[in-house]
């Protein structure tokens, strides 16, 4: 299945703060746990991964430090701040109302059939 390009941008924050919020985390790691979490419906790039970072950090959402782990290579780690909490509480409520809403549109009526397979 493929998620349109809006909805996995609408996304991103809630996901990446909701990760970080379980632990501090770096690029690649990010990247693995978004596709474990999506069963591998949601592929992310490094190029949607690390603007999103910047731009978190930039609203003091994350904070970053540059560690070398002694098995690996140098990795620059993310972990949420307290704003970063807020803002993720805040998604989550807004999150939450969508999906509610669809629930209480689409109950009981399954999964739509798709265009020329009804």
């Amino acid at each position: 299945m493929r998620i349109e390009k809006d909805l996995v941008a609408a996304s991103a924050t809630p996901l990446v703060l909701g990760i970080l919020a379980d632990g501090e985390n770096y690029g690649y790691g990010i990247l693995k746990r978004v596709r474990d979490l999506s069963d591998g419906q949601l592929e992310w790039t490094d190029g949607m991964l690390y603007p999103l970072l910047h731009r978190l950090q930039r609203l003091g959402y994350v904070t970053t430090e540059w560690r070398t782990p002694p098995e690996g290579r140098r990795r620059r780690y993310y972990a949420i701040t307290d704003a970063g909490r807020s803002a993720l509480a805040e998604h989550q409520r807004q999150w939450a109302a969508v999906a509610q809403t669809l629930a209480n549109l689409w109950d009981g009526s399954g999964p739509l059939p798709a265009v020329g397979r009804a």
